[in-house]
């Protein structure tokens, strides 16, 4: 009996045993599930949350190039303006004087050749930047100097401009005659042209801007000063009544007249013609008798034109400088010129006769 007790006995004790083991074995991997499940669920809450906050981004990102794109191509159009450097007549406040015939040149002087007769001034006193009206007087002593016209001259690395960095189509090296690069000078400006010009000059250079200076002394025109034979210099500058003066000694020169009005010159330059042509269209208007012209241009100095020619049966000599638009100073001589033709009081008597009697 009491061996049967204490068998039962065993065997409770062996049954709870087995039991608190295999709660043992078993709770472990519960728990191990439950994590395992917890964290499946705070990867999906994490995964959710990071498509939440990513998402934003990625609408961000697919929109932010797009206003990128749209800016970038707008950018062009919102350039500030950048007004253009004004000219010394513009800071002098020479446009602001009116005149009878609504010039648009700051300056102006219209004199007839013959008889010295002022038909019509606007600040003619002024002294200003002439531009390439300089040329004007560097062709007249290449011309006076009696030089050969047919001696080859070769553009260097001297003549290239370095006031204002102006291209030019005569390369270094370019070789023409006196005579061409006379040519190009007076008819379409070439700057290169006149600057080897005057380098070539007997002398040198220097001696040729101290004749400039001599032959203006001379000729009375006590406004003008030169610094150099192209006009690239805002230095080189003279007052309307100078260059009237200069104008009517040029058109004494038949080769100053000649090839300041020709329409259009070719050189050969290497294995190709280059064809140029003259910077005043009036030379090319069959309604126009130009005996002598000359144009320039720097900012400084405005678009300034000398002109000797026929109107109305008078040999006029016409200044314009500082003229403001890129065509107003042909406008300004078309204006002189259908005003003197207008008003028979202008005319030459014979003209104003045939007028009268017409």
């Amino acid at each position: 009996m009491h061996h049967r007790r204490n068998a039962a006995v065993n065997r409770f004790f062996q049954w709870m045993g087995f039991a608190l083991v295999s709660a043992a074995l078993i709770s472990p991997s519960v728990h191990a599930a439950d994590v395992k499940k917890q964290g499946v669920k705070k990867q999906q809450v994490s995964a959710a949350g990071a498509k939440r906050a990513v998402a934003p981004r990625r609408v961000a990102a697919s929109i932010k190039p797009t206003r990128v794109a749209a800016r970038t191509s707008k950018a062009p159009t919102k350039v500030a303006f950048v007004p253009a450097k004004p000219s010394f007549g513009q800071m002098a406040g020479l446009h602001e004087v009116n005149d009878p015939l609504d010039l648009k040149s700051s300056v102006a002087l219209v004199v007839d050749q013959d008889t010295h007769e002022v038909l019509l001034r606007k600040n003619d006193q002024a002294v200003l930047p002439i531009a390439s009206l300089t040329k004007l007087m560097t062709g007249m002593l290449v011309s006076q100097a009696k030089l050969p016209m047919d001696e080859p001259v070769t553009i260097t690395q001297d003549d290239v401009d370095t006031e204002k960095g102006s291209r030019s189509r005569l390369t270094v090296g370019t070789t023409l005659t006196r005579g061409e690069m006379l040519h190009l000078a007076l008819m379409s400006s070439e700057n290169r042209a006149a600057h080897a010009l005057g380098r070539t000059f007997p002398g040198g250079l220097e001696v040729f801007v101290a004749q400039m200076n001599a032959k203006a002394k001379s000729l009375g025109m006590n406004d003008t000063h030169y610094v150099e034979p192209t006009g690239l210099s805002s230095r080189n500058q003279s007052s309307a009544r100078d260059l009237a003066t200069l104008v009517g000694v040029a058109h004494g020169d038949p080769l100053l007249r000649e090839l300041s009005t020709s329409p259009g010159y070719e050189v050969a330059v290497g294995h190709k013609t280059l064809q140029y042509n003259n910077t005043n269209g009036l030379v090319k208007n069959p309604t126009w008798d130009i005996g002598l012209q000359k144009t320039g241009y720097i900012s400084e100095a405005g678009r300034c034109l000398v002109m000797q020619a026929q109107v109305a049966g008078r040999k006029l000599i016409m200044v314009f400088l500082d003229s403001a638009g890129k065509f107003s100073r042909l406008g300004d001589a078309e204006r002189v010129r259908r005003w003197v033709e207008s008003n028979p009081a202008l005319a030459a008597p014979l003209q104003a006769a045939r007028n009268t009697n017409g």
